[in-house]
């Protein structure tokens, strides 16, 4: 099949970009390189939109969260992700994740089955040298098509490390330690009936050599090029959050609080039986045989994490179906090499979508391919683009990625209300609130004048 574009890369953000251009009619030649004989240190599989790190989407409350906005708004653009998410969809309290494997299969069945998608399992070293082509190939580029990009761009590519949350098989886990809850017992749709977490209680004193182990359990050690590479804020190590300060995980991820523990009769806490620390497990298959460690992404070698993990209440017999890793995440400086409509300075044919664009999270990528695959569509239709106000979710991580960020300090950012343009005439507990239906009402007017997306 000739092709109107050429889509490198089939993570998240290139899914989202060839179905958003196959379904308004474009011919699409979906180029990955997985199944090719190639792997990325951090795929297991050859699948389409493999996640490879949580398996969850993170907030789907579109009232007052600015991811959950951006769920919102994508739906709203038929998006082939949320469409899989749905189908995947596993409990999460007020969050959504999904069976990883059953969303992948998903994403890859409707690619295929298609008549305007051409899926090709090729590596790709070079950037085209002509046609229309979005690079979406992620925060793992291949060296090879990372060098061309380098040399083509004129900058020095930016990185920085990404790790990875053990998966523990649940029927190893003792429950007669540990308890199913949701904080707070927050419910969804899609909730378990008691919870949607396994909560794996600490006492101070368990906590505090857990603690210890952090510091001393024998970590990957860095290759003299990657010594002053930074970690992302919203996927720090778990032992790097520790090296803060003692107390520092009871106030993230092994926070106790709005968690009853049954087993505790005589609490530490005048709050009731909160637990001094708690470990979580969310589910990670609609099978719900594979639970992962919230929160401990990591950088402990193998070893170490088997026994310290193994030191956790409930835990003293786990089996992992993943351990935890680290690696080194790429991405171009937006700011000063693309332009507004995600097009590469110099060479315009060229549009880069996804995390290789500066954003961070399966949420934001996939949302930064779909626009691409709007921007791509409307150029291949002859129509004129505008780009959705700055008040929406869409239009306030398209402004980050490509201009309003500071390019000496570029980093990788999540979608959040800081991006958007402030209300200062709205009181603190409302303002939230206020940001979504403003964005609401905006990206509605923004639908109904923009002509490239009707299918």
């Amino acid at each position: 099949m000739t092709h109107d574009i050429h889509i490198i890369g089939g993570g998240l953000a290139g899914s989202e970009a060839a179905w958003q251009l196959a379904k308004r009619g474009f011919k699409v030649r979906l180029s990955e390189m997985r199944g090719s004989g190639d792997m990325t240190p951090a795929h297991q599989t050859d699948g389409l939109a493999e996640l490879v790190c949580s398996n969850s989407f993170r907030s789907d409350d579109d009232t007052k969260n600015a991811v959950g906005l951006l769920h919102h708004e994508m739906r709203r653009l038929d998006s082939l992700i949320m469409r899989a998410g749905e189908t995947a969809r596993v409990p999460a309290g007020s969050a959504m994740a999904v069976d990883r494997d059953v969303f992948s299969a998903e994403v890859e069945r409707a690619l295929e089955e298609h008549p305007n998608v051409t899926v090709v399992r090729e590596r790709v070293d070079t950037l085209p040298s002509s046609g229309p082509a979005i690079v979406a190939t992620g925060p793992l580029t291949a060296q090879s098509l990372a060098e061309s990009i380098v040399g083509a761009t004129g900058q020095d590519r930016l990185a920085f490390f990404d790790a990875i949350a053990p998966i523990v098989h649940r029927d190893s886990i003792d429950m007669s330690k540990c308890w199913i809850q949701s904080r707070w017992n927050k419910r969804t749709a899609v909730s378990n009936e008691d919870g949607d977490y396994i909560n794996c209680p600490m006492t101070r004193e368990q906590y505090l050599a857990f603690h210890q182990g952090l510091m001393d359990g024998e970590k990957t050690e860095f290759r003299e090029w990657e010594a002053d590479t930074p970690y992302f804020d919203g996927c720090m190590p778990i032992e790097v959050m520790a090296a803060r300060g003692v107390e520092t995980l009871r106030y993230g991820p092994m926070k106790g609080v709005g968690l009853d523990n049954p087993y505790d009769t005589s609490p530490e806490f005048p709050q009731g039986r909160w637990p001094y620390a708690v470990v979580q497990l969310r589910q990670d298959n609609k099978l719900g045989t594979l639970w992962n460690m919230v929160g401990f992404q990591t950088k402990l070698k193998y070893g170490a994490q088997i026994e310290l993990f193994r030191t956790i209440p409930g835990l003293e017999n786990a089996e992992f179906a993943r351990l935890g890793g680290l690696h080194r995440n790429t991405f171009i400086n937006s700011p000063i090499v693309l332009d507004r409509q995600l097009r590469l300075k110099g060479s315009e044919h060229i549009r880069f979508a996804g995390q290789i664009t500066g954003c961070e999270g399966y949420v934001e990528s996939s949302a930064v391919g779909l626009i691409a695959g709007l921007m791509a569509a409307t150029e291949l239709g002859d129509r004129t683009w505008t780009a959705p106000p700055g008040t929406t979710a869409f239009g306030a991580l398209l402004s980050h990625i490509t201009g309003d960020a500071q390019a000496d300090t570029f980093q990788p950012m999540n979608v959040n209300f800081g991006l958007f343009p402030p209300l200062h005439d709205v009181g603190k507990k409302v303002r939230k609130e206020a940001y979504t239906n403003r964005a609401k009402s905006d990206f509605g007017e923004w639908l109904s004048s923009m002509e490239a997306v009707p299918a």
